[in-house]
């Protein structure tokens, strides 16, 4: 089976939930990366306290500061991280940070779609802008053939709450800004797969299940823990090639419709 060898990773929105859980295990791994920026918009606050005790255990993580929804901070982030890698380049990039309001059909503001909006659809567009410089660097000075998320891998998280055919969870939440945001993302992520495949970035939407997470809708009825989901979610990245690149594909590696 493959296995995932970064030499470097980023991962916004890791202070709770799965970004969290993706940089412990991350920096768990046996070969884990030599460097890892979990990034988060108020490392200084607290609900960033579970994420600066992990750093403290593992001297491979990096906390920065990043508001995907500043510009400003996104530039500021891309900076630092030039600066830390003092030359060399960043092979994974997993734009997970977002929000969700329980906005429905009747309650929807225009206000309320363009901040959903502004997160996670802006942010994962700007910070793929702003590191793109150094996943190239990794495309380029790689030895691989092909694509693959050790060699250069844009992972945007997404939600199949934002399939227009399946809806999950309609039923539960209508959620109506997260999952047009959602659905906005997929078709980001999708035009980012055909404008890189050049540079052989390998490019995916990752639907990572309905896990137990604060920021979940009724988390506790959610059927998968977090610990679980993101081993399922790391295995499901180091078997990924330019075969998927373009997809949208959920935990487990398993395409899901548009």
């Amino acid at each position: 089976m493959p296995e995932l060898n970064v030499h470097s990773v980023l991962v916004t929105g890791s202070n709770r939930g799965i970004g969290l859980e993706l940089v412990r295990q991350l920096a768990g791994k046996t070969n884990c990366p030599e460097w890892i920026f979990a990034t988060c918009r108020d490392p200084e606050g607290p609900g960033a306290q579970a994420l600066k005790n992990l750093a403290a255990e593992h001297q491979g993580i990096e906390i920065i500061p990043l508001d995907t929804s500043e510009a400003f901070s996104v530039k500021t982030a891309a900076a630092i991280v030039t600066e830390r890698l003092k030359g060399a380049s960043l092979n994974l990039l997993i734009n997970n940070a977002g929000i969700v309001n329980q906005s429905t059909l009747e309650t929807a503001t225009p206000e309320d779609m363009l901040k959903v909006y502004n997160t996670n659809v802006n942010g994962p567009m700007m910070v793929t802008q702003e590191f793109l410089p150094l996943l190239k660097k990794a495309a380029q000075e790689s030895p691989q053939k092909g694509m693959s998320c050790s060699k250069a891998a844009i992972v945007n998280v997404t939600s199949e709450c934002g399939s227009i055919t399946n809806l999950l969870g309609w039923e539960l939440a209508h959620i109506l800004s997260y999952r047009c945001s959602k659905a906005a993302l997929n078709m980001l992520t999708k035009c980012q797969s055909l404008g890189y495949a050049k540079d052989e970035i390998l490019c995916i939407m990752l639907h990572p299940g309905w896990l137990q997470t604060d920021m979940g809708n009724q988390a506790m009825l959610a059927p998968m823990t977090v610990d679980e989901g993101v081993r399922k979610i790391l295995d499901t990245l180091a078997n990924l090639s330019e075969k998927d690149t373009g997809t949208f594909v959920d935990l487990d590696g398993k395409t899901l419709p548009w």
